[in-house]
């Protein structure tokens, strides 16, 4: 059974900066293509960062330069780390595989 389960959320103040990680189980982890979304209120969800088997990574233009995706083979773990986070950062932050979803995390940033 493919599962992906989130952590790493919570509340933070602007400025600040969070290291999201999902924990991944059921498939092959290594070989395969991780993705980290995230829908603000009344929003869309927005892919956001992406890494392949082989670590390359790709971010969306909205957050480049403040997120950082990452992965532990060893661990079955997909990181997304966020700095210098920002209020229109606030939102639940999914990881996923294919169509695999984890439930999220939420991400508050206060002002």
């Amino acid at each position: 059974q493919v599962q992906l389960v989130e952590s790493g959320g919570g509340l933070v103040q602007a400025g600040g900066s969070l290291r999201l990680s999902c924990v991944a189980s059921g498939f092959t982890f290594s070989i395969n293509t991780m993705r980290w979304y995230r829908q603000a209120p009344g929003k869309q969800r927005e892919l956001v960062a992406t890494i392949t088997g082989t670590s390359k990574a790709e971010y969306a233009d909205s957050v480049k330069g403040r997120f950082t995706i990452s992965r532990d083979n060893a661990k079955n773990t997909v990181y997304l780390r966020i700095d210098s986070l920002k209020p229109e950062d606030t939102a639940v932050y999914s990881c996923n595989r294919r169509d695999v979803w984890g439930k999220g995390t939420l991400v508050t940033v206060s002002p």
